[in-house]
């Protein structure tokens, strides 16, 4: 994984920790659901994309870098929808 993937990594981690505590969730459960969930989907994109995307973009260094932050901007957008999802989850049964 590149920095920008392990940085992304943790700053999800903590974003879903605080989330959940200020909404009075289990911060650990939400924290381990946000990281496995960017992992998960880091893992797929990388497998699937970018051996393509690398195949058919020009063979410079700059575009090879690009297409490698790819997974990671991909995995962030993942877990966004997790943490839309964990948090539809948890106004419904506060109710």
């Amino acid at each position: 994984m590149l920095f920008l993937a392990k940085f992304a990594g943790i700053v999800i981690m903590v974003w879903f920790y605080f989330t959940a505590k200020n909404k009075g969730e289990s911060p650990i459960k939400w924290a381990v659901l946000g990281l496995i969930g960017y992992w998960i989907a880091w893992w797929i994109i990388n497998l699937t994309a970018v051996p393509a995307l690398t195949s058919m973009s020009a063979k410079s260094m700059t575009s090879k870098f690009i297409v490698k932050q790819i997974p990671a901007l991909g995995a962030i957008a993942i877990a966004f929808l997790i943490r839309k999802k964990l948090l539809a989850d948890a106004s419904i049964t506060k109710e």
